[in-house]
């Protein structure tokens, strides 16, 4: 396998980790310890993965963190209830309510009760806001946050680019296009938002010179839609069957890495591209919240 054209996500994501690291230790030595509290409603077998990594970064960069699980049938004024107090308890600075959540849960009553100075994941509304209307102070969600810092840290040009994003989702290709769309250093480039009802996907992909897929359709990115040289960005994470394998699946991408490689300027593995990010991204929204939240206090 080629190796020079691959972007690092472990790699850079020990750079955000170090840096984050070094904020940890200015805001202790302010008598200040960052604390995140993770809520899991359920025993959902993915998300008890995702969080257990989640608590494991945040020890080993000195940020306290603990979960609530709440059981499957826990109404929503319940978990409603819980994020009311945590909104009210100054020693927790960052709250993030694991997804998904049980049917009869509204996400979005949910996240946007969650309040905006602890909301390290992004998803309330004034954040949401904020993003889009290019202010500062809010949080940016952590899997398009990291993307995008994975573009800068990487030397892609982003300014003026042809940028084309698979995908509208809320959580990844809204808040992406939103980023990159901004009047602002490392951004100004130009959109393009594919979904399920675009016409010629291929055609938009293969003019980009940046391709983010996030779409959720594995292997969907083939050679013939990247134009050489162009930089392909994986948000994909997709179950397929396979009888050889421990578990009886595995874990790929959108893109059809195998393929494409040999064609992209720059290309994340999958895994070890844009997974890292995203929890390094958290913890340094957890970080700023604690900071933030510290900053209002000695006003």
């Amino acid at each position: 396998m080629l190796t020079d054209n691959l972007i690092d996500g472990r790699a850079i994501a020990q750079e955000v980790h170090a840096e984050t690291e070094s904020r940890v230790a200015s805001l202790k030595l302010a008598g200040v310890e960052p604390s995140l509290m993770f809520i899991r409603v359920g025993e959902d077998p993915a998300s008890k993965v995702y969080v257990g990594m989640k608590e494991r970064t945040a020890a080993r960069l000195g940020i306290r963190s603990d979960t609530t699980v709440l059981p499957e049938n826990t109404p929503e004024t319940g978990l409603l209830e819980l994020l009311r107090k945590l909104n009210a308890d100054a020693s927790v600075h960052g709250v993030l309510v694991q997804a998904p959540l049980p049917v009869h849960i509204d996400e979005t009553n949910v996240f946007s009760a969650v309040s905006p100075a602890k909301d390290v994941d992004g998803f309330h509304p004034l954040n949401a806001g904020k993003l889009m209307l290019g202010e500062g102070g809010g949080f940016v969600p952590c899997t398009p946050g990291g993307v995008h810092e994975l573009l800068i840290r990487s030397g892609v040009t982003i300014e003026g680019a042809d940028v084309v994003i698979l995908g509208r989702g809320n959580i990844v290709g809204k808040p992406m296009a939103a980023i990159l769309c901004q009047k602002a250093k490392y951004a100004n480039a130009t959109i393009t938002l594919c979904h399920s009802r675009s016409r010629d996907v291929a055609k938009y992909c293969r003019r980009a010179d940046i391709i983010i897929a996030a779409m959720g359709v594995a292997g969907f990115v083939k050679a013939n839609m990247v134009k050489p040289g162009a930089t392909v960005i994986d948000v994909g994470v997709n179950r397929v069957d396979d009888p050889a394998a421990e578990k009886g699946y595995r874990l790929v991408g959108d893109v059809d890495f195998a393929a494409v490689q040999p064609v992209a300027g720059k290309i994340t593995p999958n895994p070890g591209g844009v997974g890292p990010m995203t929890i390094a991204m958290l913890m340094r929204n957890t970080v700023r919240a604690a900071e933030q939240q510290t900053d209002e206090c000695a006003r």
